[in-house]
């Protein structure tokens, strides 16, 4: 049985695992293709932008720990799909599957908002390890010549967490240079409320960060829509620009290319419909697991704000999947579980724990919302235990989740 799996961050390393431990390699054959050959622990991507990380820190290479698990790894970059055929085409070949996994995560659609660069205008961004890195010189220049901020989210956003770490992280990072002063730091948010997240919000989360925000002088307007980033400002609709030479804003997202343009495989952005056993609706043997997936908004709102997809969730996807390969491999089917989601929240002095089941409201626990310094310091120990274990390819336990 051939089962290949696209993409070596968290869900498709989370899917290999999972699948070696249900098959053996004299019952399966498994390959991973990923362009990228390290694995990233994306959360700590807002650490290594405050100069907390290094890259190399809170990443490895993928070849051993997947040759560990017996688990062939191909560093190549997917150019196509043949669902027809059940044929993966890359760069260098094409490989044949009677399952394919696609964990490809996201392209990030900066194209969205004019300026939101890094590299073609002048405005920053944390999804991916350059921008990570260019958002990184972008505020050691802050720490040089200081000046207003902006810390955002584009309409249509989905990962809004990052914007409140990245806000909090930047008021610690400038309170300890002395310079916080000098530095207006302000939060512009398509959320109807502070908190939602794409998920209806959590309990008394946005009452914590109203209170938070206000402790520390961070301004803040929900229901914005950004529409540019200039040099000097950041502009949106309906109201003046907001003076910022640093700006930050988490793009909109959507599937990457090779998926995007393989005929009858996704939606108009790009993202993969799937039941509730992460089974593509119409292909055959395919399934799609994490930002890959396409999942409906929790709710309208006035600036739209979809739903979020974080580590924990890929990983639930990750088991139901790998799970349901193998069940059908053995002529049964696997089991499917609604998506719950556990986080912690860097505060910069502090941390907030967040629990709610399922993702999507109504929900019949009332969600969980913890604060203080003990849970800053479970992400910081969470962060070395995932990569510690994960590079010696053994699957994460993830009590906390991120």
């Amino acid at each position: 049985m051939r089962i290949v799996i696209l993409g070596g961050s968290f869900g498709g390393l989370s899917v290999a695992y999972e699948l070696r431990r249900h098959l053996s390699p004299e019952r399966a054959e498994i390959t991973l293709v990923a362009k990228d050959e390290r694995f990233s622990f994306v959360p700590s991507f807002p650490w290594v932008a405050m100069g907390r990380r290094t890259l190399e820190q809170i990443s490895f290479p993928l070849a051993a720990p997947l040759a560990s698990r017996k688990v062939r790894f191909l560093n190549e970059t997917v150019t196509g799909i043949d669902t027809d055929a059940k044929v993966v085409t890359t760069a260098r070949r094409e490989h044949p599957y009677d399952f394919l996994v696609i964990a490809t995560g996201h392209r990030s659609a900066n194209e969205a908002v004019p300026g939101l660069g890094p590299f073609d205008g002048p405005g920053h961004s944390p999804m991916s390890a350059p921008e990570t890195i260019e958002l990184a010189g972008a505020i050691r220049s802050l720490l040089s010549d200081p000046g207003p901020v902006v810390v955002g989210a584009a309409p249509g956003a989905s990962c809004i967490g990052p914007v409140y770490e990245l806000a909090f992280g930047l008021d610690h990072l400038l309170r300890q240079r002395k310079l916080r002063h000098q530095v207006p730091i302000s939060v512009l948010t398509p959320e109807p409320s502070l908190g939602h997240m794409g998920m209806g919000g959590a309990g008394k989360i946005r009452q914590l960060l109203e209170a938070a925000l206000e402790e520390r002088d961070i301004a803040y307007r929900t229901s914005i829509a950004i529409t540019k980033i200039t040099r000097e400002a950041v502009e949106t609709e309906g109201l003046p620009p907001t003076p910022s030479v640093c700006s930050i804003v988490i793009p909109p997202l959507a599937g990457v290319e090779a998926v995007a343009t393989s005929p009858g495989l996704s939606n108009p952005k790009g993202f993969i419909p799937v039941d509730a056993r992460y089974r593509h609706q119409l292909a055959d043997g395919v399934y799609a697991v994490g930002v890959a997936v396409a999942l409906p908004p929790a709710d309208e709102t006035p600036v739209p704000v979809n739903f979020p997809k974080t580590g924990h969730m890929t990983e639930q996807m990750a088991e139901i999947a790998a799970r349901d390969i193998a069940a059908r491999i053995d002529g049964r089917e696997g089991a499917t579980a609604e998506l719950s989601a556990r986080c912690v929240l860097d505060m910069g002095d502090r941390g907030v724990y967040m629990a709610v089941d399922p993702v999507r409201p109504p929900r019949d626990k009332i969600p969980t919302v913890s604060e203080g310094r003990p849970w800053l310091l479970a992400k910081q120990a969470f962060e070395r235990a995932y990569l510690a274990t994960a590079r010696r390819g053994r699957k994460v336990p993830t009590t906390i989740g991120w």
